[in-house]
């Protein structure tokens, strides 16, 4: 297989570490810093360095027939991202197969009610947004040039190495729990493993969320990582306070409250996890 995973950072390492390696299967990653091209060399992903905002220099015939793992995010503003519709524009009709990661953010806020992917989407914050345009993007492409696509609806990444240590070291508050809202995640391995069946599922043009399917608030993910860590759990504070003291991105987050299914995830992916809950996440890491 001719594989590329653009944007190839923890995850693409991730992925690229299910694949056998042998004589007639390399992969091949794109990235922006001299420190990811390092870690993917040290993977033995042959890495290639490259602005996705700026004109490629690399031969469109190389992604003839490949599969791509597309996993560079949008822009940092904007309600749109050209990163993406530039890079479809350029490859034209060369990949067979593009699976795409997106966030669970594009649903909005559901009030806490369960949603699937039947559940239309309401991007509220900008970020959510330019994932709804990358999504949109990746499907034209697909039907204008009668190729295959997955979109893998993604909520909060965690692992051992990405947890969120040094806020928990600083002391940051955190919201009262009986005014927080349903929050969603999902394991790195695990979203690795989601994306390598996607690209191999006998079915495409998907959209499918990934989520371990065991929700919780925002303050019981904090408190169960201090717990873990061995660290004193966050203050918590009213969500008046929070909107006074917490960053902008931290309460939009707060705000958007909702229960993801993931039926659909386990239907056609057929994955097992290996972490269904952040417990056992914990357990096995300890």
């Amino acid at each position: 297989m001719n594989i590329w995973i653009i944007g190839c950072g923890d995850i693409g390492r991730r992925v690229s570490s299910l694949y056998e390696k042998h004589e007639h299967q390399v992969i091949h990653g794109i990235v922006r810093s001299e420190i990811s091209k390092l870690a993917c060399e040290q993977a033995d992903i042959k890495a290639i360095r490259i602005n996705l905002d700026k004109p490629y220099h690399l031969p469109k015939e190389q992604l003839k027939n490949a599969n791509i793992f597309y996993f560079a995010p949008p822009p940092s503003t904007g309600k749109t991202d050209p990163r993406l519709e530039s890079f479809l524009s350029w490859v034209e009709a060369q990949p067979n197969r593009i699976i795409l990661i997106s966030t669970t953010g594009v649903y909005g806020d559901s009030q806490g009610e369960w949603i699937d992917e039947n559940t239309p989407p309401k991007p509220e914050a900008d970020r959510a947004h330019r994932r709804l345009s990358a999504e949109q993007s990746l499907q034209s492409w697909a039907k204008k040039h009668n190729k295959e696509y997955m979109i893998l609806r993604v909520p909060g990444i965690y692992a051992e190495d990405r947890l969120p240590l040094s806020r928990l070291k600083r002391g940051l508050a955190v919201v009262n729990e009986n005014e927080a809202g349903w929050t969603n995640r999902i394991h790195a391995d695990d979203l690795a493993q989601a994306c390598k069946a996607a690209m191999h599922s006998e079915q495409s043009n998907q959209i499918i969320n990934i989520t371990d399917g065991n929700p919780s608030s925002m303050t019981d993910y904090f408190n169960q990582v201090a717990d873990y860590a061995k660290l004193p759990r966050p203050p918590h504070i009213s969500m008046a306070e929070a909107e006074v003291t917490l960053s902008e991105g931290m309460i939009s987050y707060l705000k958007e409250s909702r229960r993801i299914r993931n039926e659909k995830m386990h239907n056609i992916l057929a994955i097992t996890l290996k972490y269904p809950t952040l417990e056992s996440a914990f357990k096995t890491q300890s």
